[in-house]
Parts: structure tokens; sequence; C-alpha cells
């Protein structure tokens, strides 16, 4: 098997700090989205949506999206669990990370991907104004987490989990964003400090 990794892009990042809490290494081969290798009729034939990451198992199956890939490492080798265990907890980590791609991730990509001088080119047309529209957005989704984290160690509970990996990836993506954090949110800050101090956010 093989994963087509990007080491500058977010997403691949959170398969790439799954399979290292999961201590899991493959075979990997890097896509340089800025050369477009991800447009490639080679690469294209893997993945249509020209997304990455992108796994391609040995019988040439390929399954693609990131949190894709990682529940099927999950199936795979299933502790430690960071998709929960048992109902209540799969579904927290599940409501939280939904969340997270929903109401941040996603709005931070947004402020990228429509305002950055570097993603003209990738992301046709840019909308500025949606991007101004999704800045509050993902500021207010802070706002929540911080709350939330008052009460609790992590993004879904008292386990480190998938939630915890989405949230590090898209608060590390504001900086690139040109995004900043409110200095006010001090739980998400503790919590930030804690994840990023884990052998995994280097991966």
């Amino acid at each position: 098997m093989k994963l087509y990794d990007t080491k500058t892009a977010p997403n691949p990042r959170r398969t790439r700090i799954f399979l290292a809490e999961k201590g899991i290494t493959l075979p990997t081969e890097q896509v340089d989205m800025t050369t477009f290798q991800h447009r490639t009729p080679e690469y294209t034939a893997l993945n249509p949506f020209q997304r990455m990451p992108a796994l391609v198992l040995d019988d040439g199956t390929v399954i693609t999206e990131s949190m894709a890939i990682c529940r099927y490492f999950e199936v795979l080798q299933p502790q430690p669990a960071l998709f929960g265990e048992g109902a209540k907890e799969i579904a927290l980590v599940e409501m939280w990370n939904r969340r997270c791609e929903i109401n941040f991730f996603a709005n931070v990509a947004a402020v990228f991907r429509h305002l950055h001088p570097a993603m003209k080119d990738f992301e046709v047309p840019q909308v500025p104004a949606y991007a101004e529209a999704m800045r509050p957005k993902a500021i207010w989704f802070l706002e929540l987490i911080d709350k939330e984290l008052a009460g609790r160690e992590f993004i879904a509970g008292d386990k480190y989990s998938v939630a915890d990996i989405t949230t590090l990836c898209a608060v590390d993506f504001m900086k690139p964003a040109r995004l900043v954090m409110p200095e006010n949110l001090a739980n998400v800050k503790r919590w930030h400090a804690a994840v990023s101090a884990r052998p995994s956010a280097k991966a």
C-alpha cells in the first residue's frame, strides 16, 4: 500500500498525525501541489477530485479523504482508539470532529483559499468577500471551544481523539490564512500547547 502525501497541506497532515499516534508507518509518495502535480493525469486517475491525501491499497483500491483513511486504519488497528470507544464516546468524538470540520476547519480554509495571493491559481475564482464573511465564523468557533475546554482536557472529552487532530490542524492553518487567535482564549491556548507537544504533532 502507498500513501500519497503533501507536507504543506493541512488535510494530509491530519492523516500523518493519526498514523503517528497509531505507530503506523507507510510507504509514501510526495505530491507537490505548488507545481500542480495533483492535477496530472496520473494523479487524477487516482483521485478525480485532485485533492490530497490518497491511499492506494495492495489490491488497487483507492481511498481518499483524510478521515476515510483514518477510519480504515482505526479498524485495522483499534488501539489506541482515536474515534472513541463505546456508543457514547464514539458519538461525541464524531460530533466534535464534524463540528470542527464544518464550522472551523472549512472556514479557515475558505479564508486562505479566497484571500491568499498564492491561491489565485487554485481557487478560481477567488471571492474575497466570502473569505471575509467566514473570518468571524472561525473566531466564533474558537470562542465556543474555549468555553468547552474549561471543563475538560480535550476537544471531545477526557481522551485525545481525532477531534483534537482536526482542531490542531485547523488552528495551525490559521497562520498561513493570516487569522489571529484572540488573546483571551486561555483554555484553547492551554489545549493547543498540550497537543502540539505530542510527538505526533511533528508528523
